[in-house]
């Protein structure tokens, strides 16, 4: 029996498989969710003058503690036309520039007005400066606002625009080909006859790829049939970067993935994996695209999509770090020892506590649908007692 390959192995194997795709560039407007592929770096200062950060007056603050008379006013976007003076006022907005010659703003709250008088009523600003956002103090010129693999949020974007760039150097989106295998396999919604199921992993998994970068095309379903397998991965491996085939990749006399790689000129680079569930894994490529043949049942094909397609899109969209985050909670119950390959799971994490569910039978489709973590066991890990910290990967 060969030996399985380590988790980690695999993952770096995969994405060793192919480098990133070549960027492109694109509008803020269709930026989100992408990865950078170059930093944004700053081309003017944040902001490019001192602004008041409240309604009020700007003033001198040597000229404290008053009174004032107030000379004009000046709101957001526009310049003041005049400086000003000793004891001298300016009504001001948030975001209007600093008249010349002020340096502090009194709030309007803290000030009454008869006729041109300003009058202090609370305590005076305490410092030069108060309440105003000095020049560049959000950036400077250069500063790298958002770096290169970072994926875009609607705050990276409002960065990105703020630092004054026109558009973004993102990586291309990867075509992605979701392809069932099984005769036992049912378009959805359809009539079953005995011995046929619903074929839930092609939607399953273009709704996990849906909040990726990725173009996914409709899910195909074939029938378990060497020879069709192999002309249908030769016709998909000319128009997709990946190509994700589920079932077929164990080793009954139904599995056809290996051998219908082989006969459409393909290689594979490696199969099976010391994990569960999600063991019979398969990794390799067909003309420029790569093969991912992910296990038939539902819950293993979440799994491995969660640990492999997912990050093997990401990387190929130019992500810095596009494997999933292991994080750490307390247990709610007592968990077992592990076995022979890495457990993964099916979990609930509530009020920061993972609750782990009882069955872990793979061939239960139920559990996904509460399931909000995955928690690892390792291979020959020690009983955890309740309350112990577990780590795990969060599906929510």
């Amino acid at each position: 029996m060969s030996k399985l390959l380590p988790v980690e192995e695999a993952q770096a194997r995969l994405l060793a498989l192919r480098a990133p795709l070549a960027p492109e560039k694109t509008a803020f407007s269709e930026s989100l969710g992408r990865y950078l592929s170059d930093d944004v770096v700053a081309l003017r200062d944040q902001p490019a003058a001192p602004l008041s950060a409240m309604d009020g007056y700007a003033i001198r603050h040597a000229d404290l503690p008053g009174p004032w008379t107030v000379t004009g006013e000046v709101a957001a976007g526009a310049i003041a036309a005049a400086t000003v003076g000793r004891g001298q006022a300016m009504r001001i907005f948030t975001g209007a520039p600093l008249p010349d010659g002020a340096d502090t703003v009194l709030i309007q709250e803290d000030v009454v007005v008869d006729g041109a008088t300003l009058t202090l009523t609370d305590p005076a600003p305490a410092y030069p400066g108060q309440h105003v956002r000095n020049r560049a103090s959000d950036f400077a010129v250069g500063a790298t606002l958002v770096a290169a693999g970072t994926r875009l949020t609607p705050g990276a974007i409002a960065a990105a625009i703020m630092g004054g760039g026109a558009q973004l150097g993102v990586g291309a989106r990867p075509r992605v080909a979701i392809l069932t295998t099984g005769d036992e396999l049912v378009r959805p919604g359809r009539a079953l006859a005995p011995g046929q199921i619903p074929d839930s992993n092609g939607a399953m998994l273009a709704a996990m790829l849906a909040v990726e970068p990725a173009v996914v095309g409709l899910p195909l379903s074939i029938r378990d049939d060497r020879q069709t397998l192999s002309k249908v991965l030769k016709d998909l491996a000319r128009r997709h970067d990946v190509i994700v085939t589920v079932g077929g990749a164990s080793v009954g006399d139904h599995d056809h993935v290996r051998g219908a790689l082989e006969d459409a000129g393909g290689a594979l680079d490696f199969w099976k994996i010391a994990m569960r569930p999600g063991k019979p894994l398969i990794a390799g490529t067909v003309g420029d695209a790569l093969l991912l043949g992910l296990p038939g049942n539902p819950s293993s094909a979440f799994v491995t999509a969660t640990l492999f397609l997912i990050p093997l899109v990401r990387h190929l969209a130019g992500a810095a770090s596009p494997l999933p985050e292991i994080r750490h909670a307390p247990l709610l119950a007592p968990l077992g020892p592990g076995g022979k390959r890495r457990d993964y799971l099916r979990a609930r994490l509530e009020g920061g506590v993972l609750a782990v569910f009882d069955s872990q039978d793979s061939g239960r489709t139920f559990p996904l649908a509460a399931a909000t973590a995955l928690v690892l066991r390792e291979i020959d890990a020690a009983p955890r007692a309740a309350g112990a910290v577990a780590p795990y990967i969060d599906i929510a």
